[in-house]
């Protein structure tokens, strides 16, 4: 064989080879033009790729960023922050610290590549400490971390004092496995192409594996089979001709993974019979529709488009109306009397503490709220069969809700004049990366009324005053695969706090053979809503349930008080009238006293009171709770995915204040049986009168899904309130002055 003969033999054998590689990374993607702007502190800048182990869901090469993107600035890294408050997340100094003495830490040091980090969070100090602290009179309090690491296969729960590099191990649950890293929820997409009969069945779908999109699912609990294992469900999608792969499922293909050895256990596939949704109209980018709407000609403009000519309105207060927004040593927000302190969290998303708002009387900043979050966020899909009954959804404790909040959108998720603020986690090697833009905070006036009165004609009296009403909003938006979750704290000047879930993004759906209703059987169960041709949107619920640490005129006084409303018939003789409604107040003495399920013709008011401080004519002061959002669920108690999410059999829960009772569903929830939930905790029966209590409220939906949410949800919303009662001696923001024209802002055209 001569020289040249073997020289193209090599030739060949190398592009072959790089041939297998290209179609390997491209089965490996996602759709064209979903970005993820996730920085790593310590990326391989020499990589050649913009795939980072830390974008959601999956990536896509570089060479098509570069195509679709402009370059961006370099995000901040947040390399030299310094702790200034007892409650400010761990910087990077300390998770760098953290993680070397973790690897130092026996058994860890033995084998510290094989330590996987699924939490690094400050350890906040005692709550008493935290009181009595003092910005520039006392030094911080000393720096702690807790994490949650797993060791060839074990969990394990560790207290680290950062100054004297001691770490502690405490207690871990006895059932359930932590919240999955962000790295194997990536790589667990991947997992399943190793595997020959996986690649066969999408093959039979007719679906190229270069166009196969797959999510990773948590599968709950339904056993003993699945105990002592890490498992996982695989489902998949065809990405073909959008960017909506969602709206594409392969029906009924379900994969069982497991998470540790990456192992396929078993393929289940239902889908035979049933095509892949088209493609038509499912693409939601702006771009996209711009291309389709002008047939790809640029130059013709957007209301020839087709696109709507209302312009949204602006969502900023003129330059007098408000009193502006301080943020100060990067988490303390300052704004219309309120003072709180506001961070991100890996797992809850949104931390606000220490809420405290001034009286207009006094002067005096007065407590309200000690520590407010999403603790745990609960959704079942209404689907019993094989490929479905699963999907019962923990986003906080399995997922992490902050781990998947997805940078915010200036101008569209939030005014051109709001302040942002990143969030820094934890990778699974331990190695801090920062969430750019993770949280805004910005002023609002959106065309509400303060408080107005006019007087009548009658009267005699020409008075008209009306005072417009400006709010504060600290906003995160979470994108949990195909959901976003946009939670809102609204902080008002008349002491009202409104926590309002908006839920936008796209639905799960199920693929079925039917493109018209009339094809289906009569009296046929599909689950939910045909929505186009071949999609089917499955019926489910949300349940988002928050802590709220109550600290109402101080902590360790308050008492939780139901005033039920009933009606009151009249002694005979004693009025005209048969009937009024009377309000009677009922003392929560323990937590089963306290535990609500609303009920619309049982009416009650639900007060956190501070029977030690009374107004100047003897009202205990206190905060009620305003439901909204009622939504309960429909499960039976003992179906094991309500067993789990137990913390939704109440709307209105009481505990008393417990550092480690912080997550409805368990600190360990993935594949957890329902043995560590809030529920459980409550049947202790606790005395809660005259304690420091923590208020839990469950906001619900349902939905039945509609065309309408189709190829994307409009958002809809709820919320519920915080609201003063007999909390200030009379309306707070009665001296609140009017507005004027002259404190509008001017406009003028700039010269071109």
């Amino acid at each position: 064989m001569d020289h040249s003969t073997s020289l193209l033999r090599l030739i060949f054998l190398a592009l072959g080879a790089a041939l297998v590689l290209l179609i390997v990374r491209s089965a490996f993607r996602l759709p064209r033009g979903i970005d993820t702007p996730t920085t790593s502190l310590f990326d391989d800048a020499t990589a050649g790729s913009s795939c980072t182990r830390f974008a959601p869901w999956g990536c896509r090469q570089a060479d098509r960023i570069k195509q679709e993107q402009k370059p961006k600035p370099e995000p901040p890294s947040h390399e030299n922050d310094v702790p200034l408050h007892p409650l400010d997340p761990l910087t990077v100094t300390e998770i760098n610290r953290a993680r070397e003495l973790l690897r130092a830490h026996p058994p860890f040091a033995s084998s510290p590549s094989s330590m996987f980090v699924h939490s690094l969070a400050l350890d906040e100090p005692d709550k008493p400490v935290v009181l009595s602290w003092r910005k520039g009179a006392d030094p911080l309090p000393p720096r702690r971390a807790v994490a949650v690491v797993r060791f060839r296969g074990e969990a394990f729960v560790l207290a680290i004092d950062l100054a004297s590099g001691a770490v502690t191990p405490l207690p871990a649950p006895a059932s359930g496995y932590p919240t999955m890293t962000m790295d194997e929820q990536v790589s667990l997409c991947y997992a399943p192409f190793s595997d020959p009969a996986f690649n066969a069945t999408v093959q039979r779908h007719g679906v190229r594996m270069s166009d196969v999109a797959c999510l990773p699912i948590s599968l709950g609990w339904y056993g003993p089979t699945e105990e002592n294992r890490r498992l996982i469900k695989i489902q998949c999608f065809s990405a073909e001709g959008t960017a909506n792969f969602y709206m594409r499922p392969i029906e009924g293909l379900t994969v069982l993974l497991d998470m540790d050895t990456r192992e396929v256990i078993r393929i289940s596939d239902r889908g035979g019979g049933i095509p892949i949704p088209p493609a038509a109209n499912t693409d939601y980018r702006y771009a996209r529709h711009m291309q389709e709407d002008v047939g790809g000609d640029q130059t013709t403009s957007r209301s020839e488009a087709g696109f709507q000519k209302v312009r949204a309105p602006s969502m900023e207060p003129g330059p007098s109306s408000g009193p502006g927004v301080e943020l100060v040593d990067g988490h303390t927000v300052r704004w219309g009397g309120w003072e709180f302190h506001l961070k991100a969290d890996a797992r809850a998303g949104m931390v606000v503490s220490r809420a405290r708002v001034q009286d207009p009387g006094t002067g005096a900043h007065r407590e309200v709220l000690y520590k407010g979050m999403a603790s745990e966020l609960f959704v079942p899909y209404m689907d019993p069969t094989e490929a479905w009954y699963f999907k019962t959804y923990m986003d906080a404790g399995e997922y992490g809700f902050g781990l998947q909040a997805m940078p915010l959108v200036p101008l569209n998720d939030c005014p051109r004049h709001a302040r942002y603020l990143d969030g820094v986690f934890v990778a699974a090697d331990g190695r801090p990366y920062v969430r750019e833009k993770m949280i805004c905070v910005f002023e609002r006036y959106a065309g509400e009324v303060a408080w107005r009165h006019s007087e009548s004609p009658i009267t005699g009296m020409d008075i008209r005053e009306s005072r417009p009403k400006v709010t504060l909003v600290a906003r995160m938006v979470a994108s949990v695969a195909n959901y976003d979750y946009i939670m809102d704290w609204e902080f008002q000047m008349d002491g009202l706090v409104r926590i309002k879930v908006g839920l936008s993004g796209i639905l799960m759906v199920k693929g079925t053979a039917y493109s018209h209703l009339r094809e289906a059987r009569e009296n046929e169960d599909t689950h939910g809503t045909l929505l186009s041709e071949n999609v089917i949107g499955v019926i489910h619920d949300h349940y988002v349930t928050f802590r709220l640490d109550m600290d109402v005129d101080g902590a360790d006084n308050n008492s939780f008080v139901r005033v039920e409303m009933a009606r009151q018939e009249t002694a005979p003789g004693e009025s005209p009238r048969r009937s009024y409604l009377k309000a009677t107040r009922h003392v929560a003495r323990t937590e089963k006293d306290a535990q609500v399920r609303l009920k619309l013709y049982d009416p009650a008011e639900f007060h956190v009171v501070n029977p030690t401080k009374k107004t100047r004519v003897g009202n205990p002061v206190g905060y009620k709770l305003v439901p909204a959002g009622t939504a309960a669920s429909l499960l039976d108690p003992e179906d094991p995915p309500q067993k789990r999410g137990a913390f939704t059999n109440n709307q209105i829960w009481v505990t008393p204040y417990n550092k480690s009772e912080e997550w409805a569903g368990g600190l360990f929830v993935y594949q957890s049986k329902g043995e560590d939930t809030l529920a459980t905790w409550s049947e202790r029966d606790r005395p809660i009168e005259n304690k420091d209590l923590v208020l839990w409220y469950t906001l619900g939906f349902h939905h039945i899904p509609c065309q309408e949410d189709f190829p994307i949800m409009p958002t809809v919303s709820s919320s519920f309130d915080l609201k003063p009662v007999n909390f200030f001696e009379s309306n707070p923001i009665l001296k609140q002055r009017p507005t004027k024209e002259d404190d509008l802002p001017i406009c003028s055209a700039t010269a071109v």
